[in-house]
């Protein structure tokens, strides 16, 4: 049993109190990890799981689950880093995932999995935090859990929230079969001080979780220059076990 599901829970229902430069190896790296996702075609959408029954008929593959406040760009992220625009429904309007959203990336059998959850906070709701936290206590083929982190709005309460239930289970002692990594989203709507707010968010990430990975920025705008994603295929390809 996870000693932080209250907090998991917190998370995902608001409180009334709550407010809301590389080496040459490392390119070989980023692109010995988009050959992975290099056939963006063969990606496919598998199942969308709310309840914790459904979850054992699923299996097989290597996972990474993305969680992150609601409307923090989940959706356009995970389009970018699979290479489809529309293989996840974008919103602007927050709280429209709803359920664990399974998706393949590989030709037929597949590489790996991709898990897409509900948003957290305002517009989150307790039961999909039950869902998400069994998902975590339970998935045996579970290898990282991904958070994302607004770089617009910086870590607020509830980021914290499950941040820190996040890196209380990894040393719980049960002990997980997953690692932790932060994201940071959206770098570019940051203005002339947008160095001194990353700096800001990554000093929050390590004081509220020392097991956090260091965190990766990106930006994926519908216009403009997308950044970070080739870091994001080479975390999720070494934490699947695909690259050393």
């Amino acid at each position: 049993m996870l000693v932080s599901t209250p907090n998991v829970a917190r998370a995902f229902h608001v409180l009334p109190t709550l407010q809301a430069g590389r080496s040459g190896s490392s390119r070989y790296i980023s692109s010995r990890a988009n050959v992975i996702f290099k056939d963006a075609k063969s990606a496919q959408f598998l199942a969308a799981v709310g309840d914790k029954e459904s979850l054992s008929l699923l299996g097989g593959l290597p996972e990474v689950v993305v969680t992150g406040r609601a409307n923090v760009g989940k959706s356009s992220l995970l389009n970018s880093v699979i290479g489809r625009r529309d293989l996840l429904f974008t919103s602007k309007k927050a709280g429209r995932t709803q359920t664990l959203n399974f998706f393949r990336v590989g030709s037929p059998p597949g590489r790996l999995v991709v898990v897409d959850s509900p948003g957290y906070g305002a517009r989150g709701r307790p039961e999909w935090g039950a869902l998400f936290n069994h998902y975590l206590e339970t998935r045996k083929q579970l290898c990282r859990v991904f958070i994302l982190i607004s770089a617009a709005h910086g870590m607020g309460a509830t980021d914290e929230a499950m941040l820190s239930s996040l890196n209380t289970q990894i040393q719980s002692l049960n002990g997980t079969c997953w690692t932790l990594q932060a994201i940071i989203t959206r770098a570019d709507a940051l203005k002339t001080n947008g160095r001194a707010q990353i700096n800001q968010i990554e000093q929050d990430i390590f004081r509220v979780a020392p097991t956090c990975l260091p965190p990766i920025i990106t930006s994926c705008p519908s216009k403009g220059i997308t950044f970070g994603i080739d870091e994001v295929r080479k975390s999720i390809s070494h934490a699947c076990g695909i690259l050393p």
